[in-house]
């Protein structure tokens, strides 16, 4: 098969794009052909030697993508040949053929076109768990996400005002700002602006995965608030006060997707759950980016650019 792959941890020059064996198929597993591969910010970290990766020699990236099954494990049930599914957490998937857990399997709908499939996996796993599992806020609620204009935001933006919720937020540019208008958010303010006087303390929730932000989302709840921390994009955060968390009764929520994510039946559940946004036309996204599989450095280099405004996925033919 053909694959993106690296021998040393370093910088895009270390990508390299050829052929390697294929993989060697365990009983529990299937044998995905894969048509798009999803790109995100942990790939990136991986490359660097910044993150865990699978051991394989050599290294092979990526965990996301969409294909049809080519070959059944001995011991898979309820799968076929030729079905067209999705998996969001398999290693090795910068490749053309991916072996994968068929307990990690989402089998999908026809309904939704491939590429958006593979463009809102992940992030919109992330952010059906953030509202469904964390935040379960009730109708007519406050919220507010730092950098709304991002991956996840954008999804958790929209499936927010879906369900009833006001949702405000922050981002970097006047072309974002206005993005997230457009989705439906009640208002958004620049980071650049002095903004934080007006907004402090009036939100129920406040949705944060840039990390460094962590006190200053703290300061924007009510009293009896809560942030839900769910990463750290834009660095650690700082030490957090727990006497003022306890004198204003203010609390953070945080949670792994993966201990959600336990078993086939709860990964199809989710997705169609998160598919529903999407066919009833209460999400949409921008159109991913798609680079072929052989110029992935290309995408690798995009994403790390921080210059693209939606998924990017790697193609292959």
């Amino acid at each position: 098969m053909k694959a993106l792959y690296f021998e040393n941890f370093g910088d895009n020059s270390v990508l390299q794009y050829g052929m390697l064996p294929d993989p060697r198929l365990k009983t529990d597993e299937v044998l995905v052909k894969m048509k798009y591969i999803g790109l995100n910010f942990a790939d990136i970290y991986r490359r660097r030697g910044d993150y865990h990766i699978e051991s394989h020699s050599p290294y092979i990236n990526g965990y996301e993508g969409l294909g049809k099954i080519v070959k059944l494990g001995q011991k898979t049930t309820d799968l076929h040949l030729g079905d067209k599914v999705f998996f969001v957490d398999a290693p090795f998937s910068n490749a053309e053929l991916v072996a994968v857990s068929a307990s990690k399997i989402i089998k999908v709908p026809n309904y939704i076109e491939e590429k958006t499939i593979a463009s809102i996996g992940l992030q919109g796993l992330t952010a059906d768990f953030l509202v469904h599992d964390l935040a379960k806020n009730k109708k007519n609620a406050q919220v507010f996400i730092q950098g709304i204009s991002g991956g996840v935001g954008q999804i958790l933006l929209q499936m927010l005002v879906a369900d009833g919720i006001k949702v405000y937020g922050v981002t970097s540019t006047q072309k974002k700002q206005n993005l997230a208008l457009q989705q439906g958010a009640t208002e958004v303010y620049l980071r650049s602006s002095n903004w934080e006087n007006k907004a402090n303390g009036q939100f129920d929730t406040v949705f944060d995965g840039v990390g460094k932000t962590l006190n200053q989302s703290i300061s924007l709840l009510k009293h009896r608030g809560k942030v839900i921390f769910f990463g750290m994009a834009g660095g650690d955060p700082d030490k957090v006060d727990m006497i003022k968390l306890l004198e204003n009764s203010k609390s953070i929520m945080t949670g792994d997707l993966w201990d959600y994510l336990t078993s086939q039946k709860e990964r199809q559940v989710r997705f169609s759950r998160l598919a529903n946004y999407f066919s009833n036309g209460k999400i949409t996204i921008n159109d991913p980016k798609i680079f072929p599989l052989s110029e992935g450095k290309k995408a690798y280099a995009l994403l790390e650019s921080g210059q693209s405004n939606g998924k990017i996925l790697m193609r292959c033919d």
